[in-house]
């Protein structure tokens, strides 16, 4: 058996963020090329092997990415049944809270993609049949995991918007929207309204909207087909459920946890992401398709890339590898 230096198997930080699935290889201290005329004891030493999932091709293997990914098991990732809350979620953006609103801060990513989320809403209500609800030039919102507002706060100020409501778990988040909220008359409830609640908690008062938005929560969520099954029962016949994400890719490893998150050059909070927890668009539109409760069709992603200096740009593809909006359209 060829020897394989212990120092260079795995690594603290990979072995760290796969855990679960790691295979295993018995790795010999004392390997010699004569097996016959050693006279060492052989010890065997069994190491994990820190290899990033996305190096795992077998047809098999994806099958079982999308089943974690997409299962009501709550035993596939120890969530709670009742709430698709992680206190670590809400530990980290409470920690986040006080410069939400600071557009060179931590969340200035999210101030520089927010007029891309109504570019992207704009074409979706526009490719609406005919067929399935009547133009309308009112809307309501409901945005999930709404963090300090920057979203909210901008689709209530539209013409085109007659309410809003923010929900987050987070009490810090909301007690920074709502000063926000505050600052400018024409944001009063109830045109815009925050709720400090979890989507499953959502008050039957608030009834149905136009439009789900989820934009930068997905991957927060540890089962999203729960999840997601919670969000769209709060759908009108004839709405949207539009959102952001990150599909689970080698370059999205790259790019936004060991660049993104990297100490001193990084541009977003260490530990704002998990690698794991990112679903590629193909994941999503089978859900829709063959999970989702109601009929559901006009399923669309459109992928953008950060560039820097320039800000976000929509990049066609993009969305197989990086960060992507995506929507689809509840016919009944």
């Amino acid at each position: 058996m060829a020897s394989t230096p212990i120092g260079l198997l795995g690594g603290r930080s990979l072995c760290h963020v796969f855990p679960s699935s790691t295979p295993m290889r018995l790795s010999s201290i004392c390997a010699p090329s004569r097996p016959a005329k050693c006279r060492h004891t052989e010890v065997v030493v069994c190491l994990p092997i820190a290899k990033p999932q996305w190096q795992r091709r077998s047809s098999n293997r994806s099958t079982e990415r999308r089943n974690r990914h997409f299962s009501t098991s709550t035993s596939t990732r120890h969530a709670s049944p009742s709430s698709s809350v992680s206190q670590s979620e809400v530990a980290h953006f409470s920690r986040l809270a006080s410069s939400w609103w600071d557009p060179h801060g931590p969340s200035r990513l999210l101030h520089l993609m927010n007029p891309l989320r109504h570019d992207f809403i704009r074409s979706c209500v526009s490719s609406s049949s005919s067929s399935t609800q009547p133009p309308t030039q009112s809307y309501s919102y409901l945005d999930v995991g709404c963090g300090g507002g920057i979203f909210a706060t901008s689709a209530a100020r539209l013409p085109s918007t007659s309410t809003v409501t923010a929900i987050d778990p987070t009490p810090e988040c909301i007690a920074v929207a709502e000063q926000k909220q505050r600052s400018d008359p024409a944001l009063q409830s109830p045109r815009l309204s925050y709720l400090n609640c979890a989507i499953e908690d959502l008050p039957q008062s608030v009834g149905q909207v136009d439009i789900v938005t989820l934009f930068e929560v997905v991957e927060h969520i540890s089962i999203p087909s729960t999840f997601l099954a919670e969000c769209i029962k709060h759908l009108k016949p004839g709405g949207w459920v539009i959102g952001s994400t990150i599909a689970r890719s080698p370059m999205s490893f790259l790019t936004t946890k060991v660049i993104a998150e990297a100490p001193v050059v990084g541009i977003v909070p260490r530990g704002t992401h998990d690698w794991n927890k990112y679903i590629n668009p193909q994941e999503l539109r089978e859900w829709f398709e063959t999970k989702a409760e109601g009929q559901w069709a006009n399923f669309q992603t459109q992928g953008v890339v950060y560039v820097p200096m320039l800000g976000w740009k929509t990049v066609a593809g993009s969305e197989g590898w990086g960060n992507y909006f995506f929507a689809a359209q509840k016919i009944s």
